[in-house]
C-alpha cells in the first residue's frame, strides 16, 4: 500500500507521519485496540489491521480533503472504537491534528442519506487524488453497498442467540466457497 507523498506539502507529509506513527495499541494490554477491533467485529486480525491502516488514511483525508468526509462502515468501526479510548482520542491523538476530528452521525431521512452518500463519493474521489490509488473495495465498498444493504447491522451477543444466514446469503457464500458460476 504505497502512499504518494511527493505531491504533498511539507506540512501534509509531517501530518501523515504523525497520524501513521500514532500508537493505538497500548503496550502491554492483553486486549489492545487492534485485537478488540477484530474481536468486536468478528474479523481476522489481518483484516482489522488493514482497517486501522485505512482509518489512518481517512483521518488524513478528513484533515486535508477540503470537504466533509464520510467513512466506510469498516473504517467507522475503527473510529467508534477509537472514540471509546477517549484519553487517547481526545488527548494525544487530537493534539497531533491541525483541527479536532469530530464524529457527526446522521439525523435520518432521505436528505441526510443523499448528503452522506455524496460525502462518501467525494471521500473516495479524494482518496484516489491524495493516495494515487483507488481505496480497497473490501474496506471501502461502492456507495450503493455502503448505503444499501451495508446498514442493517444489529449488535447481538452470540452466546445468547443463534445466527443463521438468510437462504440467499447462504447460497451466495456457498457459491463463493465453491466458485460456482
Amino acid at each position: 500500500m504505497a502512499v504518494v507523498v511527493e505531491s504533498w506539502s511539507d506540512e501534509q507529509q509531517a501530518l501523515w507521519r504523525r497520524i501513521r506513527d500514532h500508537v493505538l495499541n497500548e503496550p502491554g494490554a492483553s486486549l489492545c485496540f487492534s485485537r478488540r477491533l477484530a474481536r468486536d467485529n468478528h474479523w481476522f486480525q489481518s483484516f482489522a489491521d488493514r482497517v486501522i491502516a485505512e482509518y489512518r488514511r481517512f483521518v488524513l483525508l478528513a484533515m486535508i480533503a477540503g470537504h466533509p468526509v464520510t467513512s466506510s462502515d469498516q473504517v467507522d468501526q475503527a473510529w467508534h472504537l477509537h472514540l471509546l479510548y477517549s484519553r487517547n482520542y481526545w488527548g494525544v491523538f487530537n493534539e497531533i491534528l491541525p483541527k479536532p476530528l469530530r464524529h457527526g452521525p446522521t439525523r435520518g431521512g432521505a436528505a441526510e442519506g443523499r448528503k452522506f452518500s455524496d460525502w462518501y463519493s467525494k471521500t473516495v474521489h479524494s482518496y484516489w487524488r491524495v493516495f494515487g490509488e483507488h481505496p480497497p473495495m473490501e474496506v471501502w465498498p461502492p456507495a450503493i453497498e455502503r448505503f444499501g444493504g451495508d446498514v442493517g447491522w444489529l449488535r447481538v451477543n452470540r452466546d445468547d442467540y443463534w445466527l443463521v444466514p438468510r437462504p440467499s446469503q447462504l447460497w451466495q457464500r456457498l457459491q463463493g466457497l465453491l466458485r460456482l458460476p
